[in-house]
């Protein structure tokens, strides 16, 4: 275990790491990929360049800096997050644990939301994002989850042991992982989703339909969203809730960078990863002592 989990290794992460680790604590950096960073062909507006970057370099630069401070560092997708008592736990897809006594989500900007009509106001009425937070109200009953890859994969994995059954919906997009065959796949193309009031199933672009209790939806990787809903935290207006010192409603959690909304730019998240960071110091050395 680490004094420090930082889930994601983009600006924010690496900002909020160096900060820790100046401070004598041990950290651990988890990350799937570049993110926003892997598009920015040159970047021009951030102070102290005296020449234009590709966002690959400076990421690159960035791990780089980390790493000779003293910073272990791990490619994953990390599919859940939950705080056992003593410790944040995070999981990732091929099952590696990491643990650390604070942690900090730093996984760039949530993915945009499936574009499917009444989507947003079915939510917490039959539409979910979390299976570990909601599988229980789905006992015996049948399930879709939607998404194709590994974080589809994990989700309907949590719901098999709870749920009568788990069909996969993949909206005509290509699998991504290997799903068991307890797992219906259903590869057509989604219309709609199909309720009043309260989710009932879903309207493929054919024209016909099929019926389900509930809809958990496990599109990409897991965002930071996700992850903060399976650890407990509390939303507001479907938004994170943090006081000004990038903390959760979680004590020890924090979150920062593109993660948070508002203004995503590469200085912005180096800015809130460094908040973050010291408050995260902040709260370690309260708490042992």
């Amino acid at each position: 275990m680490v004094d420090l989990l930082i889930l994601g290794y983009g600006p924010a992460g690496i900002s909020a790491a160096l900060y820790a680790l100046r401070s004598k604590l041990s950290v651990q950096l988890v990350g799937k990929d570049m993110g926003a960073l892997e598009k920015a062909h040159l970047i021009e507006n951030y102070y102290g360049l005296e020449k234009p970057v590709a966002g690959t370099d400076l990421f690159n630069i960035g791990k780089k800096q980390a790493a000779a401070l003293g910073a272990k560092i791990d490619d994953g997708e990390v599919t859940d997050l939950f705080f056992d008592g003593t410790a944040f736990v995070a999981t990732t897809s091929t099952g590696v644990e990491y643990k650390g006594r604070s942690c900090i989500l730093a996984t760039g900007a949530a993915r945009q939301k499936q574009p499917l009509p009444r989507m947003a106001e079915l939510e917490g009425h039959g539409v979910s994002y979390c299976a570990v937070c909601d599988a229980f109200f789905y006992r015996e009953k049948n399930v879709a989850v939607l998404g194709a890859g590994e974080y589809a994969l994990h989700e309907a994995s949590e719901l098999l042991p709870v749920v009568g059954s788990v069909t996969l919906l993949t909206n005509d997009s290509e699998l991504r992982a290997q799903f068991p065959e307890s797992i219906k796949i259903e590869n057509r193309k989604l219309k709609a989703l199909v309720g009043d009031e309260t989710f009932t199933g879903v309207e493929f672009a054919d024209g016909t339909s099929a019926a389900f209790d509930g809809l958990f939806v496990a599109l990409g990787s897991a965002s930071a969203t996700d992850l903060a809903k399976k650890a407990g935290a509390a939303f507001e207006n479907g938004n994170l809730v943090l006081d000004k010192d990038f903390q959760t409603s979680i004590p020890g959690l924090f979150a920062a960078g593109d993660c948070t909304g508002g203004t995503l730019q590469v200085a912005v998240a180096v800015g809130e990863g460094a908040i973050a960071g010291l408050a995260a110091i902040k709260f370690l050395r309260n708490e042992t002592t």
